[in-house]
């Protein structure tokens, strides 16, 4: 179906403190820049993330954390609830034909790399092209066709079909704007970047690595955007895997900030040191598929049984240890296209028993559930499942399985597979119409990401139409999304969980910019400053 036409939209910009707020990467207004003597001001941080591969073009984990502080995209997606849904990065200005098919950006003057190389469009071009290429997730670039380059300062993406490219170009993953003469190296040598070489823009550079340890990144002097230059000269990041080693830390004094506490821990830890706790969205959901293929799961009754029995603020309270909000279908809230249109079951095991009653079920079931037994927030919910289901005559033999194992057996044959299989899912860039709803419960000829099986023609048609729109007309390009997801609660292929909270304990030594929702693993060090 050819997409709705909208007027030609345009985006411009300036990146300053409020812009910067707007997006999470400002803390304060204070005035930006570290003080000027001679000891250099340095914060140390005991933080999560592994680094899976330095490389920027490659990245696809947890290495986001450090790469984010190095690299920048063209443009950033704010957080829920800004003013203006993005920030002008090193694209100052962006506009969309009306047919959605040629996005034009105006590449930023004055940027430069770590290496001394200037951003311009043939940069802007190259790093598109090698994300496209070999990016971890180079599918994100799937629309685009070719890339021109009139001038300096202009890149123009012509696509195969409409899509949104402001949400791409500001992706996590694959969208980083990289210096061209490091990747002209790393064409040459795969191992280029692991020794901790960096080549972006971004305000902070890698100043020393050592593997599985430590992480020290140096403030970059001629950083392109003054008002958003870094405090710190130096922060001094110990990787630090385990979440109590990082309580302890904290709470000796060996680190002004950690990135990842125990969930059970943290108001204690907040109130031992007197800081404030910060719960914000996240795109963390969490959601469990039911294997449509077979009885007794192939009857929509049966499903929406299920879907009525489940403890769904039992569940958020021992899994996330409250820090979680009920989820409306596989979106979570503050990533597009979530609505508070969508519905949503509640307990009710009267209406549980009588649907299972209705399908001719009233002696019971027995299902086989699945979970991933390296995630301790399923291993903490799935007995409250199991125990609300035997209320209503249901008995499940509950397996935990490590997830790789998990997934492969869910693929291999869905008619001998897992009846429920709990996954925790988050989308690769701020697009969850084009991922979540599209990978998790869009038909294939083979499993893949959809474990429910399911295959419902009006809810692919709604699918693919909304992501036809989503270049062009974004407002009728949710509605189609709120009514793919509306038919989803209802038909229950699987059962919604909850979105889990991303949780922040903010010391009260410092000022920190508001959790990023579209930035999951990356903490932005350069808006941190000492509170006044």
């Amino acid at each position: 179906m050819a997409p709705t036409r909208p007027p030609t939209s345009r985006a411009t910009g300036f990146v300053g403190l409020a812009a910067a707020a707007a997006l999470g990467l400002a803390g304060c207004t204070a005035a930006s820049g570290a003080e000027s003597d001679s000891t250099p001001d340095v914060l140390t941080v005991a933080a999560s993330a592994a680094i899976t591969t330095w490389d920027p073009v490659r990245s696809f984990s947890t290495e986001a954390l450090y790469l984010g502080n190095v690299y920048e995209p063209l443009l950033w997606k704010n957080a829920e609830g800004a003013a203006e849904p993005f920030t002008p990065a090193l694209a100052e200005s962006w506009e969309v034909s009306d047919d959605g098919l040629t996005w034009t950006f105006a590449i930023r003057e004055g940027a430069t790399f770590h290496d001394g190389e200037i951003v311009d469009a043939a940069a802007v071009k190259a790093s598109i092209e090698a994300a496209r290429d070999r990016a971890g997730a180079s599918f994100i670039w799937a629309p685009l066709e070719s890339i021109d380059t009139p001038d300096d300062s202009t890149v123009v993406m012509n696509l195969s079909y409409a899509a949104p490219m402001d949400l791409i170009a500001a992706s996590t993953y694959g969208a980083w704007i990289v210096s061209p003469a490091a990747l002209a190296a790393a064409a040459d040598d795969e191992q280029y970047f692991e020794a901790g070489i960096d080549a972006g823009s971004g305000p902070y550079t890698v100043g020393d690595y050592t593997p599985g340890e430590q992480v020290v990144l140096e403030a970059f002097d001629d950083y392109w955007n003054a008002d958003a230059a870094p405090h710190y000269d130096i922060v001094d990041i110990s990787i630090t895997p385990d979440a109590v080693t990082a309580q302890q830390m904290l709470t000796a004094g060996e680190v002004d900030l950690a990135t990842n506490l125990p969930l059970e821990n943290v108001e204690t830890v907040a109130s031992d040191l007197g800081a404030e706790v910060r719960a914000t969205n996240s795109p963390f959901n969490f959601l469990a598929f039911f294997n449509t293929t077979r009885p007794p799961l192939d009857d929509p009754k049966v499903r929406q049984a299920l879907s009525y029995a489940i403890p769904y603020d039992d569940i958020i309270e021992v899994g996330g240890q409250g820090y979680g909000t009920q989820a409306r279908g596989p979106v979570p809230k503050g990533i597009f296209p979530y609505s508070d249109d969508v519905p949503q079951y509640t307990q009710d095991l009267d209406a549980a028993a009588a649907l299972l009653e209705e399908a001719g079920h009233a002696d019971g079931l027995e299902l086989t559930l699945t979970y991933a037994s390296e995630n301790s927030s399923e291993a903490r919910f799935v007995p409250l499942i199991k125990d609300a289901f035997a209320k209503i005559g249901v008995t499940v033999d509950v397996r935990a399985e490590l997830f790789n194992q998990q997934w492969e057996n869910a693929k291999s044959d869905p008619a001998t597979a897992q009846d429920i299989f709990v996954v925790y899912y988050w989308p690769t860039y701020s697009d969850a119409g084009a991922d979540n709803l599209y990978s998790l419960f869009h038909s294939s000829e083979s499993p893949f990401f959809n474990l429910s099986y399911w295959n419902d023609p009006e809810y692919d048609a709604l699918i693919d139409e909304a992501g036809t729109l989503t270049g062009v007309d974004r407002d009728a390009a949710q509605a189609k999304y709120v009514e793919a997801m509306t038919l989803l609660v209802d038909q229950a292929p699987g059962v919604f969980l909850y979105d889990a909270q991303a949780v922040t304990v903010v010391p009260p030594e410092l000022s920190v910019g508001k959790f990023n929702e579209n930035y999951p693993f990356t903490t932005f060090f350069a808006p941190i400053r000492p509170a006044e």
